[in-house]
């Protein structure tokens, strides 16, 4: 395990209250990313079809770095609709699956009046921490 998971009031489901890291490890912050292709465009699409990819771009990031999905340790999600999340929650379990696995990072869900892009519903940012396997590049 990357981290000593932390829940004072037991266990939530979906997400963690805390996750300490261990001694020697490197912060990455990963900048929001949203459903961008590659293009740098995000097209028009639901709204699991976005968290797919805004997620999948986040990861990208945490793998440039030489992390993985389990070395996530915070992560922001903001939505431009609270009813779309929650319309699209089934479909948000089968993508968290496939993308994070069981690994629940301390989370928060944020709902806005709008992102960068028009067509973006969704953003998410990250805080990874990475454990080299270089100890020499801590």
């Amino acid at each position: 395990m990357n981290f000593d998971i932390i829940n004072p009031r037991g266990q939530p489901s979906g997400w963690n209250d805390g996750l300490l890291a261990h001694p020697g490890a490197r912060v990455l912050f990963v900048a929001g990313q949203t459903a961008r292709n590659a293009s740098g465009k995000v097209p028009k699409s639901g709204f699991a079809k976005q968290f797919r990819q805004a997620l999948a771009n986040a990861l990208e990031v945490v793998h440039a770095a030489g992390g993985t999905p389990k070395d996530v340790a915070r992560m922001t999600v903001y939505v431009t609709s609270i009813k779309a999340y929650h319309a699209a929650r089934k479909e948000l379990a089968g993508v968290w699956k496939e993308l994070m696995g069981t690994h629940f990072p301390a989370m928060a869900l944020v709902e806005v009046s709008g992102l960068v892009d028009p067509n973006a519903v969704v953003e998410i940012e990250t805080t990874a921490v990475v454990h080299p396997q270089d100890r020499r590049l801590v």
